[in-house]
């Protein structure tokens, strides 16, 4: 038991943060330190204190808590404690040393005593190894989102989260995922630095959808803005406080000092959603739109959403464009000018991509876009497999858009399942015959009938034969999973009362319900073997929600806009789904909801195929429509539907031939995006991130138990090692590294190598000192006993903003040497691995000892290793920099190439690449070299 004498100087093993440590006093149980540099008290018990003491030796240099420093030359002892003298009969008694000393290197730590674990020099050492392979990896910022690999959304992110300075819109088909590719373009753009802060404006129904799809897929947390939050924050400008701000657009408008506000605060990225909203004609435009203007104007990077990109007119289509790039689209007659030359190369295209062989007019419209190298491309094709590709690449290169627009359809992208639709027509009961006109008494009668009816204690549903009719199929479906959608939480919570009085377990999900609750009833409803299965949801069911398990829905009523109903099915109707879509439909006769489901049938087709013209013809037909919805002549409301249905024909059509199939290609990646998903799903099946993660939770003492198959219930341990490691709950958490199971589990954390609780306890680890010194006995028959090695890991650090993307060329991948006593390297013939399974534990106290008797061989032998490191770090160095130019000089070659075909090429973003490699290689040649972590190894 060490004996602690006070004004001894001691450090803290699992708090060397605190600083240097003095003794106040000692009893027969438990010692008392106080560190004067965090203003911390503790008590130890004096068996287990994890106390070392501060000894130095000659050589070293201390400092005085005035500041002023010295090196050792002696060290004397009186009284239990150090004196240190020095030059100029110097004198410095350890109760003077500077409180701020502390060894955070890993030769301070090792020579002052500071041993630990040998597991956490091992978990270091992996999470150099891992961090290093993350930071190069094509599929860093895409891997981690709770979402399946679908081949054109990661093509999108990659391209688009890579540039410089993105300003791109996104206008893929509804039901293609444009919110997820947008969500992967932020994440990856966060992840990797080319971001700190970024501004999501959009309409106000649409910020908690995006409030928590930011969070369940990609663990990001949003700060949403309002008036009450405005006013009710603190500071000049509330947000400059959040790094992710998700904010309502018209809200905006009509506040004037919260737009100040806003554009007064510094943004990296601006995404817009529903940009098809802003409203813009040459002689004046809406207030949202000048907003968004005057933002997009002062941010480098804007992502505009929207799926509508030509149907509200070709200068809507401009007015966007011109947000994106205003010096290259100024003009809106040359715009049409110049659209109109792409319009006779789509035919060519088309030809290209589905005939064996071109006709005459589509080489001549090709040959005549390309000029020179489109005849020697369009010669070659017989005899060059390739040459097609070359072609293709060169058309792609010289399109209008095609670095500012990506435009992916249904018709283009493949694994949509067919849908079946099965109405069920209904007699009206007299019930809801007999109700006052009312908000609710057309489409949703149920409402009106619990506002209306007194002295009449009979619920809705036990007269509804809405309710009789979902019963007798549910009882049909009973070996299914059932998805039911209605309009209303009030509905939704009466049906659920009503099935469960019928015997029938049905989850609920509405928005009354906390985000907790809902994703509890999701998983309800997804566990296969003991969930629900039946879930009835209110509208907000249809918002993001992942339901692909199930290929059933209800629909119980219907939504007043054709969006939401694509909304709903789209729950179900998802790329991938291995079934059949099948559309149940209960309505009413000679009612409202009949007439709005032959609006929906009859002139949308909205339920069996996707209806992209569905809003236009909505705003077409509209007042037309809510005059017949109620009522009135059947001849004029069958003259409305055919009108509808020739109107959505033509439109079809149109959107049809106006494909622009070049840019589809373009969007789609040509196959990039499949090689993206490949690996993903291959980096899926791996064990490495499971068994990593047991080390991590093990060192920082996370217990961890088996919830169900593929899932673990996290919580910490009585020895939690350090409270800010990022579990994510006090208590326990849930987490699943099986991308399918985390898809139908929401209430599951969905475990990648870029989830915040692996990313940030591997900053931990590597931020702190845990694991960068250790002593180990080595059990090797071949070596003496007594022997000594020293394994020693170096890295290369480069200090540089992480926009530079440094790490890619120049990872903090450990740099391995193991020393014998003759300063030999081994490193190259004992693998790390191999060593490690040959080493076992030494009691701290024994380790201690050893250090300090070896302390002038361990010293010498640290200093040959940075002699022999330091050659292979500027191989690295110079490695990394002839890299780093090659691929920023290439990048920079194309786009001075292809801006002089393609005007969409700004001359900022070229700009913007020659000065990032300029400031990296400069940042390069000032990387060090760090000794990074020390174990010392003794033959038994």
């Amino acid at each position: 038991m060490a004996q602690y004498v006070s004004g001894q100087r001691w450090l803290s093993d699992s708090e060397s943060e605190l600083g240097l440590g003095t003794v106040l006093s000692q009893d027969e149980r438990m010692v008392t330190l106080h560190y004067p540099a965090s203003g911390e008290t503790r008590r130890y018990a004096l068996q287990r204190a994890p106390l070392t003491r501060v000894r130095f030796s000659p050589g070293d240099e201390i400092s005085h808590f005035d500041g002023w420093r010295m090196m050792v030359q002696e060290v004397e002892e009186a009284q239990g404690l150090l004196i240190y003298h020095g030059p100029n009969a110097t004198r410095l008694p350890e109760t003077e040393l500077s409180n701020f000393i502390q060894f955070r290197s890993a030769s301070d730590r090792l020579l002052a005593g500071q041993i630990d674990p040998l597991a956490w020099f091992t978990l270091r050492y992996q999470t150099l190894q891992q961090r290093s392979r993350l930071l190069q990896s094509p599929l860093w910022g895409l891997c981690g989102a709770r979402a399946e690999p679908i081949a054109h959304q990661l093509h999108i992110a990659r391209e688009v989260a890579d540039r410089a300075r993105p300003r791109v819109l996104l206008a893929d088909e509804v039901g293609l995922g444009k919110t997820i590719e947008a969500g992967l373009i932020i994440h990856r753009r966060l992840l990797s630095g080319r971001a700190q802060r970024v501004l999501i404006v959009l309409p106000e129904n649409l910020q908690h959808q995006w409030l928590v799809e930011l969070l369940r897929r990609f663990n990001l947390h949003a700060s949403l803005f309002d008036a009450q939050r405005f006013i009710q924050s603190d500071g000049d400008n509330p947000f400059e406080d959040s790094q992710l701000v998700l904010a309502s657009l018209s809200w905006l408008v009509q506040d004037e000092q919260a737009a100040a506000a806003l554009q007064a605060a510094h943004w990296d990225m601006l995404v817009v959603d529903e940009a098809h909203h802003l409203l813009w004609h040459p002689e004046q435009a809406s207030g949202e739109y000048l907003l968004v203007e005057r933002l997009a104007g002062q941010i480098d990077s804007v992502l505009l959403l929207t799926a509508t990109p030509e149907q509200l007119g070709q200068d809507s289509h401009f007015a966007r464009l011109r947000l994106l790039d205003p010096a290259r689209f100024h003009d809106f007659a040359a715009f049409r000018e110049e659209a109109a030359h792409y319009r006779p190369v789509a035919g060519a295209v088309q030809e290209l991509l589905e005939q064996p062989s071109l006709s005459p007019r589509a080489k001549q419209q090709i040959a005549h876009f390309l000029g020179e190298e489109g005849e020697t491309l369009l010669a070659a094709q017989s005899t060059d497999s390739g040459a097609r590709d070359r072609l293709i690449r060169a058309l792609m290169d010289r399109h209008g858009t095609g670095r500012l627009l990506f435009r992916n359809t249904r018709a283009a992208v493949r694994g949509f399942a067919e849908r079946d639709l099965h109405p069920f027509a209904l007699e009206n009961p007299v019930e809801y015959q007999s109700l006052m006109p009312g908000e609710h008494a057309d489409l949703y009668p149920e409402l009106s009938w619990q506002l209306q009816a007194t002295g009449d204690e009979r619920r809705w549903w036990q007269f509804d034969p809405r309710v009789d009719w979902l019963l007798d199929t549910l009882k049909m479906l009973k070996q299914f999973k059932v998805l039911v959608i209605c309009a209303h939480a009030e509905t939704a919570l009466d049906l659920g009362d009503a099935l469960r009085k019928f015997g029938i377990g049905a989850a609920v999900f509405h928005e009354g319900m906390s985000l907790l609750e809902r994703d509890r009833s999701a998983a309800w409803f997804a566990d296969a073997e003991f969930g629900a299965r039946v879930l009835i949801c209110s509208e907000i069911g249809s918002e993001g929600r992942n339901f692909q398990f199930s290929h059933h829905l209800v629909l119980f009523d219907l939504p007043s806009h054709p969006d939401l109903l694509e909304q709903r099915i789209g729950r179900l109707d998802r790329i991938g789904q291995q079934q059949r879509i099948q559309i149940h439909l209960p309505y009413l006769q000679n009612s409202p909801q009949e007439r709005l489901f032959q609006w929906y049938h009859q002139a949308l087709n909205a339920f069996l195929a996707t209806c992209p013209t569905g809003n236009a013809l909505q705003q077409q037909f509209g007042c037309e429509l809510l005059s017949l919805l109620e009522g009135g002549d059947p001849t004029a409301w069958q003259q409305l539907l055919e009108k509808a249905r020739q109107e959505r024909l033509r439109l079809t059509e149109e959107l049809q031939q106006g494909r622009d199939r070049l840019l589809e290609i373009a969007s789609s990646g040509a196959g990039q995006g499949e090689q993206l998903a490949h690996a993903i799903g291959e980096q899926d099946e791996q064990f490495a991130l499971p068994v990593y993660m047991e080390m991590l939770l093990d060192a920082f003492g996370i217990d961890s138990e088996e919830h169900s198959q593929n899932a673990l219930i996290l919580r910490p341990s009585e020895k939690m090692l350090d409270t800010s490691f990022p579990l994510g709950a006090s208590e326990a958490v849930t987490v699943t590294y099986d991308r399918e199971q985390a898809l139908s589990r929401e209430d599951m954390q969905f475990l990648t190598w870029e989830h915040p609780m692996v990313q940030g306890g591997m900053d931990l680890v590597l931020a702190g000192t845990m694991g960068n010194s250790a002593v180990a006995l080595i059990k090797n028959k071949a070596l003496k006993p007594g022997t000594l090695l020293l394994e020693i890991l170096f890295t290369s650090e480069c200090v540089a903003p992480k926009t530079l993307q440094l790490s890619r060329f120049l990872p903090q991948a450990a740099m391995r040497c193991l020393l014998n006593e003759q300063g030999q390297d081994l490193a190259e013939k004992v693998a790390f691995n191999t060593l490690n399974a040959q080493l076992e534990s030494v009691a701290r106290n024994n380790a201690a000892r050893f250090i300090k008797a070896q302390r002038e061989v361990i010293a010498a032998l640290i200093k040959t290793a940075e002699q022999q490191a330091a050659p292979r770090h500027q191989q690295r160095v110079a490695k990394a920099q002839k890299h780093f130019e090659q691929a920023l000089q290439e990048e920079t070659n194309r786009l001075i190439a292809l801006q002089k075909i393609n005007k969409a090429v700004s001359q900022n973003e070229i700009k913007a690449l020659q000065q990032q490699r300029e400031q990296g290689l400069q940042l390069l040649g000032k990387a060090r070299l760090r000794l990074e972590a020390i174990r010392v190894l003794v033959a038994a």
